[in-house]
């Protein structure tokens, strides 16, 4: 089944915790490879940062892929769905600028999944920073630009 027609699935913000860590996916409108230039990524990294720097919630690991990016983060304020709304306005904001373009740039809604503290985080980590390995973009992640992790 294609991400399209499994949008209705795709998180509407129902319950969100201070405190608790999600892994949370997003995709780009209709799967565009948006951030295949890294520099376009870096708009969205910069985005990330935002949100750290006015509390909302802390990086843990992120890797920006060219049609989606998957971002494990602590919630501070108890209110996901209004991080989520804030990091996809802000970042569509900067890359339709970029770009001289005004068009959608996320699908609707989003992916999360909530961590318990007994998960291992960094484990989690080292997935989502494989993502270009396992996708095939570079041989060794090193040479992707696009992730980050407080561990590694």
């Amino acid at each position: 089944m294609s991400t399209q027609q499994n949008a209705h699935r795709l998180s509407t913000g129902c319950y969100s915790e201070s405190g608790r860590v999600y892994l949370i996916t997003a995709v780009t409108y209709q799967r565009q490879s948006i951030f295949q230039d890294w520099r376009t990524g870096r708009l969205l990294v910069s985005e990330f940062r935002k949100a750290q720097e006015d509390g909302e919630a802390t990086s843990l690991a992120w890797v920006v892929m060219p049609d989606h990016f998957h971002w494990l983060v602590e919630l501070h304020n108890g209110d996901l769905p209004r991080l989520m709304r804030i990091t996809k306005s802000r970042s569509a904001r900067a890359v339709n600028r970029a770009r001289g373009s005004c068009g959608t740039l996320w699908q609707k809604g989003y992916f999360d999944r909530a961590l318990r503290r007994e998960d291992d985080l960094k484990a989690t980590a080292r997935y989502i920073v494989a993502n270009p390995l396992r996708a095939g973009l570079v041989e060794h992640i090193g040479q992707y630009p696009l992730w980050d992790a407080i561990w590694l």
